[in-house]
């Protein structure tokens, strides 16, 4: 059996899992509108009480002036790069090499709107004041992405924000923020929103990743930079006829998981301890900073592959459904910790790390 399914398959299969809320199935809709009105009025265009509370509800939770909904994230964060741009004429940006919007998008930016891109800092770290005064160009606007996804969510220190902030603003650049995951920051930094949010000049927030409702972003910041960005929305396509589907999955999951986050966080850094006290197995970070991290294992990802599914089958305990090859003797796989974990008895979890670092030990 083990040898017919992938591991996605038999991921699936088990009765729990260790990362994330749990399925992405309709349920997740049913859940968001059981107790909502049914002649609730949808929202027409852009306009309308659905999407208008919800948009000044998260511009107060973020300290900023004014904020827009918008359906994805792609199209939020290129609109935010473009208005700036134009605000100060100069068709030039910076951000980290593993930025989303360099490696996921298709050169969204550079094709739709011929921006020129500088990456900043090596790939594998965080960018740093240093990095950003060693800039030879001008820019219009820096991002930062906090936490940096594709480094297993390393942050740079609350110190180095406020320096990179301030230098951005006495030199007029102007300051984005990649939030996807902002509220999974707070716990680590002790910060709130508002005051990681200050630092900034607009701020763009997720609604699916660690939330967990079915799609949606915010774009936040003074009156004037989302005014333009309602225009960009327009020319984009994302002012749908109605986004009422994604903003009441988004309002709901906001209220229920925002004040999560400590906890998450908590969990996150007992998991890693767990991967790290097993055979072969190093986290990255070593100590979590948010709720995700990167497990790095030196085995190829065959092998690997077959111990999990072995372990799932046992156990009925999921670690993950998907393995990244780094190389032919070495993988890595994204953790990110929701609802699930604080599920699962922690007899349980000793069983399958102890498992784990057994069947990784005969790996031969």
């Amino acid at each position: 059996m083990a040898e017919k399914n992938s591991l996605l398959e038999v991921y699936k299969q088990t009765k729990g899992q260790l990362v994330g809320h749990g399925p992405r199935n309709i349920q997740i809709l049913q859940d968001a509108f059981l107790n909502v009105d049914s002649g609730l009025e949808s929202d027409m265009y852009g306009t309308g009480k659905v999407i208008e509370n919800f948009q000044a509800k998260m511009a107060q939770y973020l300290g900023k002036e004014d904020a827009v909904f918008f359906p994805s994230g792609t199209m939020a964060q290129q609109i935010a790069l473009r208005v700036w741009c134009d605000d100060r004429e100069l068709q030039s940006v910076a951000y980290h090499p593993l930025s989303h919007l360099e490696i996921h998008e298709e050169d969204g930016l550079k094709k739709l709107h011929h921006i020129k891109t500088i990456l900043l800092a090596d790939k594998n770290r965080v960018i740093e004041l240093d990095d950003v005064k060693s800039l030879q160009e001008d820019i219009a606007c820096l991002l930062l992405e906090l936490p940096q996804r594709e480094i297993g969510g390393q942050l740079p220190t609350f110190e180095t924000l406020k320096a990179i902030s301030e230098y951005c603003r006495e030199r007029g650049i102007k300051l984005h923020l990649d939030g996807a995951r902002l509220y999974e920051i707070l716990p680590y930094y002790k910060k709130t929103a508002i005051e990681v949010c200050e630092l900034f000049d607009s701020v763009y927030v997720s609604f699916y990743k660690g939330i967990g409702g079915i799609a949606g972003a915010i774009l936040a910041g003074e009156h004037s930079f989302v005014k333009n960005s309602k225009i960009w929305k327009r020319r984009y396509g994302g002012d749908l006829i109605s986004l009422y589907p994604y903003i009441i999955s988004a309002n709901y999951y906001f209220d229920d998981r925002v004040n999560k986050m400590e906890r998450y966080y908590e969990d996150a850094k007992e998991l890693a301890s767990y991967y790290n006290k097993c055979y072969g197995i190093t986290t990255v970070p070593d100590i979590p900073m948010s709720n995700m991290f990167h497990v790095y294992l030196n085995f190829p990802k065959e092998k690997v592959e077959k111990v999990l599914i072995n372990i799932y089958e046992a156990t009925n305990i999921g670690l993950t459904g998907r393995i990244n090859e780094l190389d032919e003797q070495s993988c890595y796989f994204e953790v990110s910790i929701g609802d699930q974990y604080s599920t699962i008895n922690k007899t349980e979890i000793d069983t399958v790390f102890s498992l784990l670092n057994k069947q990784l030990k005969e790996i031969i």
